[in-house]
């Protein structure tokens, strides 16, 4: 009994899951049966009189296939409009079916020119420098034009065609570097009587669609403030030697300023001059190293932090120098472009003057590269008077693997220079001398400007060495200088100094 009772169930529950699954088809079939019925049910009460003649069912049916050729036609049309797209206002389809789209800039992402500054370069030119937008450098064809406007206005107005230069081609940001050079006619002389004027530079963006012109006064002329004297080449400069420096950013070193300054200003002697650029990294601390020679007329610093507002190539250091040889072009005989962390030098035979006077021929020459470690120390002296020296004294290995070149800096005659670069001017009249490395070497202590710390990571005794699998020799030729420099300081500027941290 208990086995049938099982069976009964296994039977119950397979027939309420088969139900269950198809409960869907079942309501359907219920639901058509009830509708026969209900037709069933109602047919008799129907009149005898309804009926359909076959003449109205061919109208019927003649009907039907009207209204499927109508929507047979109308998708055909459709199918026609799909395939040729919709053409905006804005579009032009060419003649070989493509659709030409544009596109409209409203407002400015980047000015067509920022100006820094402008001088006089003689009689009758002048340098305009400043930054401009890039891309329409890339992509339009901007133009520059100079004009004279004179205070008195019964002078007439002389307009010329501006040259501009790009000196950081390639380097470039969001802005570029531009030096226009206005130069006017050789039988003219700008403002000749002194009485006041001011020079427009008219610049284009050179756009296609947008030729838009914007005049900007670029310098201007007091009446009786030019002394044109100043541009007689054979008139002596006021410095025979002028450094001017790349953009100061970061963090840098007070005490590696400090040996920097002195060395050099000790280098190339009474008649230098040092043009220092304030990118942000001359805190208070360095400006503390840096016064005691600014006091004596030995160092000048330009604040241009400003310059961050517009992304050029390591802070607009290329308009920077730009800046700085036309503002000092008639002021010096040679300018020098190097960096903080680099440190000039000629043979114990030579003099800086003998040196420049062998190589007067030439409008520039470069200095090729000493490369040192920035962290390889001598310790010959023992730990303790070791950590006591300066840097460039105990930093004294130098790196001697062969690489095809290595980076170098260069001095110029300024007068003959129409722009200049970082690492050598590519606008100048006259030669470029590239072989003056037994006459001159910088060595470059890369790095070291931007570190807060004693720079000695490693001591070592041996002449020749190999670290991190690089080879280096001992060269003492700074590090045997370094007294004569410490000494020179001290009877200069005193022992302001001494307590200067690193």
């Amino acid at each position: 009994m208990a086995k049938e009772r099982d069976q009964n169930t296994k039977d119950k529950n397979l027939l309420i899951s088969f139900l269950w699954n198809f409960s869907a088809e079942l309501k359907l079939a219920l639901m058509a049966l009830l509708v026969l019925c209900t037709l069933a049910t109602l047919l008799p009460f129907i009149p005898s009189s309804f009926s359909i003649s076959a003449s109205e069912l061919r109208f019927c049916i003649s009907r039907i296939s009207a209204v499927n050729s109508t929507v047979n036609t109308t998708t055909t049309t459709l199918d026609n409009v799909v395939t040729k797209q919709p053409l905006t206002e804005k579009d032009t389809e060419l003649t070989n079916g493509v659709i030409k789209r544009t596109f409209t800039g409203y407002g400015w992402a980047a000015y067509n020119f920022v100006l820094m500054n402008a001088y006089r370069g003689g009689v009758n030119t002048f340098a305009v420098i400043g930054l401009s937008s890039k891309p329409l450098h890339v992509y339009a064809r901007p133009t520059y034009r100079c004009e004279w406007v004179p205070l008195n206005q019964s002078d007439n107005r002389i307009l010329t065609d501006g040259t501009k230069i790009l000196t950081d081609w390639g380097y470039g940001r969001v802005y570029t570097t531009v030096v226009v050079n206005c130069t006017f006619p050789e039988t003219t002389v700008i403002n000749p009587r002194n009485t006041g004027g001011t020079l427009l530079l008219h610049a284009t963006t050179g756009d296609t669609d947008r030729n838009i012109t914007d005049s900007i006064p670029v310098l201007v002329e007091a009446p009786n403030t030019v002394d044109l004297s100043l541009y007689d080449s054979n008139r002596k400069a006021k410095y025979d030697y002028l450094y001017c420096g790349s953009s100061l950013y970061g963090n840098l070193s007070p005490q590696r300023i400090r040996e920097w300054v002195a060395y050099h200003v000790r280098f190339f002697g009474e008649r230098s001059h040092f043009v220092l650029h304030d990118a942000g990294g001359i805190s208070e601390e360095v400006f503390e190293v840096l016064k005691p020679w600014i006091e004596l007329g030995r160092v000048t610093v330009h604040d241009t932090r400003e310059q961050e507002r517009f992304d050029g190539y390591y802070h607009n250091q290329f308009m920077v120098v730009n800046d700085c040889l036309h503002r000092y072009r008639y002021m010096a005989k040679w300018v020098f472009f190097f960096d903080v962390d680099e440190f000039v030098y000629v043979p114990a035979k030579e003099t800086i003057s003998s040196v420049m006077e062998s190589l007067k021929g030439y409008s520039q020459f470069t200095i090729e590269q000493m490369p040192m470690s920035s962290q390889l120390c001598y310790g010959g002296d023992g730990p303790a008077r070791t950590y006591r020296k300066w840097g460039f004294e105990k930093l004294a290995y130098r790196d001697v693997k062969k690489v095809p070149r290595r980076d170098r800096k260069y001095a110029v005659q300024p007068r003959n220079v129409f722009a200049t670069g970082v690492h050598m001017s590519q606008n100048l009249q006259g030669k470029t001398y590239h072989r003056a490395e037994k006459q001159i070497r910088y060595f470059h202590y890369h790095g070291s400007i931007s570190q807060r710390r004693e720079p000695c990571r490693h001591l070592y005794n041996g002449t020749r060495i190999v670290h991190d699998n690089n080879p280096y020799v001992l060269d003492t030729t700074m590090r045997d200088i370094g007294l004569a420099v410490k000494t020179f300081e001290i009877r200069t500027i005193g022992d302001r100094l001494l307590r200067t941290r690193q």
